[in-house]
């Protein structure tokens, strides 16, 4: 069995010293991954913290893990959206486990699955997932002639691109199509360009996202959520973990939560509070999203007027 994975333009991972640098100089770092809605919650925390409590708030890059393990040193104080059940192992560990970690009980609701645009679905007449695992399906999504299709699966260093890499085993895609890992921006770049000239796409997709809002979108069939059947395994758990593991249904609901650093509690109670109260919709977070990306709007001047057009829900984090 072959699984061909395409890497592009991995993101430089910033290791855990700048961290420890950066929270020298400030008095709250908040990690900042590489996705649209995590970047806008980021910049809207640090405004309300420095607006309400005069702190000095550093935005500093870095994978789930780094961000993780930053919060546990106490080198960095906030994940601003982390996804579950994709972080589970990390949660586990940091929160359930070490307590070195807590997490808003507010969560998001979103979805993860895989989409085409509504003019492929109509050109090839995929409809489901396990289509992808019949050769004369993927050859519609084979762009450079190797005799493969190409399909993002996400970013490097989201647990969603590796529990898609189970996924794709699985359905038994991964013999038909190229897994292609990407920063998101350039993958989207590539939606919009195969809109535009009405080419064919394959993609993972997810909600809360401004991409529903900018085309119209088909989400491929596949089974229901079976817990039975969802048997994964991250790479930090198990060097076998692909080969272990098995998930050849849909994904569960998933929910966004706010963490932070326990430590902050101790060091500054009132910001962990306003943390605890953090709570958002999908609506709006879609709609962060769509203002950063799509209308280009500097993520900085955004949060600062996200927080006074939505006073009224700051003001309840805050109580």
């Amino acid at each position: 069995m072959k699984t061909i994975t395409k890497k592009i333009a991995a993101p430089l991972l910033v290791g855990a010293m700048t961290f420890g640098a950066a929270a020298q100089a400030a008095d709250v770092v908040i990690g900042v991954p590489n996705w649209p809605s995590v970047a806008a919650t980021a910049d809207i925390l640090k405004v309300v913290i420095e607006d309400n409590f005069g702190l000095e708030v550093e935005l500093q890059s870095g994978t789930n893990p780094v961000v993780f393990e930053a919060m546990d040193a106490g080198s960095m104080h906030i994940h601003p959206e982390v996804w579950l059940p994709n972080q589970s192992n990390l949660h586990n560990t940091f929160v359930t486990e070490k307590g070195t970690v807590s997490m808003s009980p507010n969560g998001v609701p979103a979805f993860q699955g895989m989409c085409v645009t509504k003019g492929t679905a109509e050109r090839t007449g995929v409809k489901a997932i396990s289509d992808l695992s019949d050769p004369d399906v993927a050859k519609h999504f084979d762009s450079d002639g190797d005799g493969m299709g190409e399909v993002w699966i996400g970013a490097s260093g989201w647990a969603s691109t590796n529990i898609e890499k189970i996924r794709a085993k699985s359905y038994g895609y991964n013999e038909t199509m190229s897994l292609k890992e990407m920063d998101e921006t350039l993958a989207m770049a590539e939606v919009d360009s195969a809109v535009a000239q009405g080419e064919n796409i394959v993609f993972f997709c997810y909600t809360p996202h401004h991409l529903f809002a900018l085309h119209d979108l088909v989400i491929l069939e596949e089974p229901a959520y079976d817990a039975a059947k969802w048997n994964v395994i991250q790479p930090t758990d198990d060097p076998d973990w692909l080969e272990k593991s098995e998930a050849s249904v849909a994904w569960d609901l998933a929910y966004l939560h706010v963490h932070y650093a326990s430590s902050l509690n101790d060091s500054h109670p009132a910001v962990a509070a306003m943390l605890s109260n953090v709570s958002m919709d999908t609506d709006l977070v879609s709609g962060m999203t769509y203002a950063v990306v799509v209308d280009k709007v500097d993520k900085a001047e955004f949060a600062k007027q996200w927080v006074e057009e939505n006073a009224d829900l700051v003001s309840s984090w805050l109580q």
